[in-house]
């Protein structure tokens, strides 16, 4: 019967080891209206059509909206931990993406800076992969605000060890046809072209399929 046993246990731990490694990678979108879809559908929302293009890309994951129209990132740090802690798992990747609001607003940069730097630290230490979604401040706020605002990004980014993609907005930004009538967020269009530009970045910090 001995053998018969360890036969029996030995089938188990594989069919416990399949089922852990069948559960899908969990993907959160962290950030505001540009993450949550500010006037779009639903489906037309960047983390609803990321998951149509890792599902396209044979990808088992599925990417939660945690984006908040309105947030700076004093209310995204405010609000990081107990989003964690409401999904009942471990994300596999964070996207973080906040700091427009700060900028629109004229909030110093060593705040949104502070927030970040926070926010990322607090991931590090649950040993949590991020992405790091730059932004860039409007040019007419001038050199003295720009300068200190675009470069926090690259250096966080630098600092923490994790995946930069540098502009959350490139390729829609000042590009009326693929954004809204406010000039600022994207439209379905627009998502789409951000997700196509940024999904390299998603892939590789998923690591292999």
């Amino acid at each position: 019967m001995r053998p018969l046993y360890q036969l029996a246990l030995l089938l188990l731990v594989v069919l416990v080891s399949q089922a852990v490694n069948a559960a899908p990678k969990l993907v959160l979108g962290f950030g505001d209206s540009l993450m949550a879809g500010y006037q779009l559908k639903p489906a037309e929302s960047f983390p609803a059509q990321l998951q149509v293009a890792l599902d396209k890309a044979g990808r088992d994951v599925t990417v939660k909206n945690a984006g908040v129209s309105g947030d700076t990132s004093t209310a995204g740090r405010a609000r990081l931990n107990w989003v964690l802690a409401g999904l009942g798992a471990k994300p596999d990747l964070v996207i973080l993406e906040l700091g427009a609001n700060d900028m629109l607003r004229g909030q110093d940069p060593a705040i949104t800076r502070a927030n970040l730097d926070a926010m990322l630290t607090e991931l590090g230490k649950r040993k949590i992969p991020v992405i790091l979604a730059g932004m860039r401040a409007s040019p007419n706020l001038g050199a003295a605000y720009t300068k200190p605002f675009d470069a926090m990004y690259a250096a966080l980014a630098a600092k923490h060890k994790v995946r930069l993609y540098p502009f959350f907005l490139d390729g829609v930004a000042a590009t009326p046809k693929l954004q809204l009538a406010d000039g600022m967020h994207p439209n379905a269009a627009g998502v789409a072209v951000i997700v196509k530009r940024i999904l390299p970045t998603v892939e590789a910090a998923l690591g292999p399929k």
